[in-house]
């Protein structure tokens, strides 16, 4: 590990405490092609209210994250396309805090570019990633497992989230945990053994039962110095390129380092591949075994279960004025029209009603929605996506 423990209380030598060297990182990013029609490039899901809050997925992740960090310790990272956007949902966000991409290049760039422009602000900095597109519920329980990861972070590992599972998902990785850490929190930390992918309903069955298997929610906390030189191990070329990027980020010669030169034969490659495999594999990782609900509304399916709770038989409506009318129906009906939509004897059905698509499904088919997606790239209909 490149970086040695600080003190146990979690303090510099400058006596700061880690929590107030801490910045959330938001990466903005994706399409959320599972829930085209819906979600579009121009439209991608963070920027929609998802749950009928009255916000937007984005601005109930600000909210969320707003008691553990300052709006001088959030920073979002989008692509320019969605700078406005953003900028609009996030009248608190400082112009300096705001990372735009002139392409998307995946997670590892997103967050690596954020760790590298912290790491030169502040090379003590902490940053923890977490989503824009996800719904979280339990807000107390959500802030103290940061706050534990902070700690471990501060300590030199690199510390995810995970979420006890409530059913045997086969749409979320899982992460299996190993040993207790008391060193570091006296419950609910472990090391890491290793990231599993999606696995079948067999096998996710059998991860509930056996326990010790916890859902991968996509949460990273490290100091950003220990998370870039994580990556250079197995990415020496991208953390190289993203180091330059952001020591060029407030001078005159950004255009020419950043968008011409290096960003555009950046690596993709997800920040689970990265950094967290690698870093399971050499012992430099630990997990907080989190209490609060959380779900990345991946699909119109997991839609519809989060707005009934999982209560079998109902129909779920999104939609600002939405017209349903509805006999001995379930699943979920979301409508941007004006039009009634009308439902008899329709079980755990999906409509999507947009003023130029009309999406009928089923929530058991709800995930092969983006397969519609990838023929309409090659078939001529990128116009509506």
């Amino acid at each position: 590990m490149t970086e040695t423990p600080t003190a146990a209380g979690g303090t510099t030598s400058s006596g700061t405490p880690a929590i107030d060297r801490f910045t959330c990182v938001i990466p903005a990013g994706g399409v959320g092609s599972r829930l085209w029609p819906l979600s579009r490039a121009k439209a991608p899901k963070f920027l929609l209210d998802l749950t009928g809050s009255g916000d937007s997925l984005l601005r109930a992740t600000w909210n969320r994250l707003a008691p553990i960090a300052p709006p001088e310790r959030i920073m979002v990272v989008t692509g320019n396309a969605h700078r406005d956007s953003v900028v609009e949902q996030l009248p608190g966000l400082l112009p300096d805090n705001l990372v735009t991409e002139s392409e998307p290049k995946d997670s590892s760039a997103a967050i690596g570019l954020a760790a590298a422009l912290l790491e030169l602000r502040d090379p003590d900095a902490i940053l923890g990633s977490f989503a824009a597109d996800h719904v979280i519920r339990g807000s107390v329980l959500f802030q103290r497992a940061v706050r534990t990861a902070v700690l471990a972070a501060d300590r030199g590992y690199i510390a995810t989230i995970g979420i006890h599972p409530g059913h045997p998902a086969t749409g979320f990785g899982y992460i299996k945990c190993g040993s207790a850490r008391g060193d570091l929190a006296a419950f609910d930390v472990y090391d890491v053994e290793e990231f599993v992918e999606k696995p079948d309903e067999a096998t996710a069955r059998d991860y509930l039962a056996r326990g010790g298997y916890l859902w991968n929610a996509g949460m990273f906390i490290a100091r950003a110095s220990v998370l870039l030189d994580q990556m250079a191990l197995t990415e020496p070329e991208l953390v190289a390129a993203l180091r330059e990027i952001a020591e060029a980020w407030s001078s005159p010669k950004r255009a020419a380092v950043a968008r011409e030169r290096l960003w555009p034969n950046l690596k993709k490659i997800a920040i689970d591949y990265s950094v967290a495999e690698p870093a399971a594999a050499a012992g430099k990782m630990v997990c907080v075994a989190a209490h609060f609900e959380w779900d990345d509304v991946g699909d119109f399916a997991s839609i519809a279960d989060l707005l009934t709770r999982g209560r079998k038989g109902d129909l779920a409506v999104l939609g600002d004025g939405a017209q349903v009318l509805s006999d001995a129906s379930s699943g979920i009906v979301v409508s941007e029209s004006d039009r009634l939509v009308a439902l008899v004897g329709m079980q755990d059905v999906v409509v999507v009603d947009t003023p130029d698509v009309l999406l009928v499904t089923s929530k058991q088919h709800a995930q092969d929605v983006k397969g519609l997606v990838t023929r309409m790239k090659v078939s001529g209909g990128g116009h509506l996506l």
